[in-house]
């Protein structure tokens, strides 16, 4: 019996005149290697004496202070910006998206009495461009410096066949901590609390499937058209960045002031306030109670959208609902103006279920 004989050691590359590789498969390790570098530099920049790894590392290593707290717990939560993405595309600006990530992650943990620890982003892309991802990062590190919240690692992955040359995806991580004694449960919540919206600066990253459908298929528009109304092209009123409530709102969390938040993102009103009342109570809301912005009268008029498809798409200008006593009220009105913060009573706590509005 004669022994198979080994295949030569080219088999692998006979019948071919070129030989591939991971670039010319459409991963460029190169790119790649040049964005992880800016980002480096970028993420420096938001690090506190918790951090104590380098980007770059497996895992992102993190020793909190947690002194101050009688009994810590951790709340984590991630998110994405939606087709917000492909308004950045069109508009060929990249930085407020990073920064949207970030807000939107930190009025999620807020609404449980949470405060930022620190930031995870992932960033995936059909083609590496280390500028464009520089602009993105740029945007997540000024919130991240802004909100006290480092960002201790992430992912940026280039994936042609699943992504478009031109597209990209972002998505965000984030762990904060709250003293148990003062996490927002909607248990203190009851019948006749008062609603306070706080104004958002936008669609801030929900319902941009629909905005870009009214806008640019139904009515024509480009993202460089400027409106009167709006006062800014249209790619400028919807890439408006995410408003974070952080600031106004965690002195009256460590008051005991609030009973509830609710951040309006998908699903709106009706979709986020029931998710933070106790069974057996819902809540009653005014229409009246605050000017819609004119970015959401012109899509509703624009695409002749129902109110109430409106209501559950958009925040429709508010994008913090506070759940307050009645006799609280004065007080955390007069708190959020110290800060800044306008404030509208759009509503109140009702015996039922869901959102009814007048």
């Amino acid at each position: 019996m004669v022994a198979p004989q080994a295949p030569p050691e080219d088999t692998l590359e006979s019948g071919s005149e070129s030989r591939l590789d991971y670039r010319e498969a459409g991963v460029d390790i190169s790119a790649a290697d040049e964005a992880k570098s800016r980002i480096k530099a970028l993420a420096r920049g938001t690090f506190n004496p918790s951090v104590l790894s380098e980007i770059g590392s497996f895992g992102g290593m993190f020793r909190p202070d947690l002194g101050r707290y009688e009994d810590p717990v951790l709340v984590a939560s991630t998110d994405g910006v939606g087709t917000k993405i492909q308004v950045a595309i069109a508009a060929g600006v990249h930085d407020t998206v990073g920064y949207d990530i970030v807000a939107h992650c930190v009025n999620d943990i807020l609404v449980q009495g949470a405060t930022p620890l620190f930031f995870l982003d992932y960033i995936a892309l059909g083609k590496m461009d280390p500028a464009r991802v520089e602009q993105i990062v740029s945007g997540l590190t000024r919130a991240c410096s802004e909100f006290s919240c480092p960002l201790i690692g992430g992912e940026t992955a280039e994936m042609p066949g699943t992504y478009a040359p031109d597209d990209y995806d972002l998505a965000g991580f984030i762990v904060g901590v709250v003293d148990r004694s003062r996490a927002l449960t909607g248990e203190a919540v009851q019948e006749g609390d008062t609603l306070l919206g706080l104004p958002s600066s936008g669609l801030h990253t929900n319902g941009y499937t629909l905005a870009r459908k009214v806008l640019f298929e139904a009515m024509g528009l480009r993202v460089d058209t400027r409106l009167p109304e709006l006062g800014a092209t249209v790619g400028e009123a919807l890439l408006a960045t995410h408003r974070a409530y952080l600031g106004a709102l965690e002195p009256l969390i460590e008051r005991r002031k609030i009973h509830a938040l609710a951040h309006i993102t998908g699903g709106g009103f009706p979709g986020n306030i029931p998710r933070v009342l106790p069974k057996g109570l819902g809540a009653r809301i005014s229409r009246s109670a605050w000017a819609v912005p004119p970015l959401f009268r012109l899509i509703q008029k624009g695409g002749a959208v129902s109110d109430d498809e409106m209501f559950r798409t958009f925040n429709m200008g508010i994008g913090m609902v506070v759940v307050v006593a009645p006799g609280d009220l004065h007080d955390v009105e007069h708190s959020l103006e110290r800060r800044g913060e306008t404030s509208f009573v759009i509503g109140s706590v009702v015996a039922g279920q869901g959102v009814v509005f007048e």
